[in-house]
């Protein structure tokens, strides 16, 4: 496969990406209503869902391409809540009436599970059938916390679905979500494929790419949830995309990648990107005790980021 080929190959698998992700949400948020479940649940449920980098790490660990998977959950962890987040702060600072030290305790607690799970260099099914109970555990306790008074709100795609989910008939909701499953998968199977031979013509490791480029190109997204809620006076939805995001990374999709099959992680990831990204959650973390996020804070985030994208090159 020549240069160009791939680069075209690789365009058009992200456009399939991320164009049938939202889809997809549409069709399992519209599936779900149909066959009787909440509103509510669904935002729980469904709380930093997101079936792009899903797709595309559980392809990626198919196809034995170990740094696109694990780039998909790390790095597009870091793209949420230390790239996107801060460039949100920068535009908007965001003050909080309430932060529940609780919630505060969940990412971090997500992010050190997988770390223990895979500083034997090996992210197995046993350990992906743990990070799975890992993240129904943690929907059990948010829903427990809802009971105390927590106002879970529902972000991204599945916020805007639910708005509109008066329109949706359960049969074509279904249809479209095996439509865009399909359509999602064929793309991620074109990115990793193509990404494979630009790897090779850039000189990057596979890990580098995928922590990197791969994971910011697939993520960016994240700023289109978070900076428009934030401007808008509703900075807990920005905050709650950021949660959400890392309970679906760390142990959703890390889960399900794993269990797709067993990935070998590498000692960058363990002595580098890890850690830094573990170190970036008990930053936010400490500035969420705070009740404010201030443009400093932001600059802080942007930067920790950027010492993530650029400091496995060196």
């Amino acid at each position: 496969m020549n240069a160009i080929v791939s680069i075209a190959l690789f365009i058009a698998g992200l456009v399939l990406v991320i164009y049938f992700a939202e889809k997809l949400v549409k069709g399992a948020v519209g599936t779900s209503l149909g066959f009787g479940i909440s509103t509510f649940l669904i935002s729980v449920i469904f709380i930093g869902f997101d079936p792009e980098n899903l797709a595309v790490g559980a392809v990626g660990s198919f196809e034995g391409v170990a740094g696109i998977a694990l780039g998909s959950i790390i790095g597009a962890a870091m793209v949420a809540i230390a790239l996107a987040f801060g460039i949100t702060a920068l535009f908007a600072p965001m003050k909080f009436e309430k932060v529940p030290n609780q919630i505060l305790a969940v990412p971090i607690l997500a992010v050190l599970l997988f770390g223990i799970l895979v500083f034997d260099g090996l992210l197995s099914r046993a350990d992906g059938a743990i990070l799975l109970f890992g993240f129904v555990l943690a929907v059990v306790y948010l829903l427990r916390l809802s009971k105390r008074g927590l106002d879970l709100k529902p972000t991204g795609e599945v916020a805007e679905t639910l708005e509109k989910a008066k329109g949706l008939s359960k049969w074509k909701s279904f249809g479209l979500l095996l439509l865009s499953l399909a359509a999602i998968v064929i793309g991620s199977e074109m990115l990793v494929a193509s990404s494979k031979t630009i790897i090779t013509n850039l000189g990057l490791s596979e890990t580098v790419f995928g922590m990197t480029i791969l994971a910011f190109l697939v993520s960016i997204e994240e700023l289109a949830r978070e900076l428009p809620a934030a401007m808008k006076g509703r900075p807990e939805i920005s905050f709650g995309n950021v949660v959400g995001s890392i309970l679906a990374f760390f142990l959703f999709n890390a889960g399900i990648i794993a269990l797709v099959k067993p990935l070998t992680v590498d000692s960058q990831v363990l002595r580098f990107y890890l850690p830094l990204c573990f170190g970036t959650v008990i930053v936010l973390s400490l500035f969420m005790m705070t009740k404010r996020i201030t443009r400093w804070a932001g600059g802080i985030l942007i930067i920790l980021y950027l010492i993530f994208a650029f400091g496995g090159y060196i």
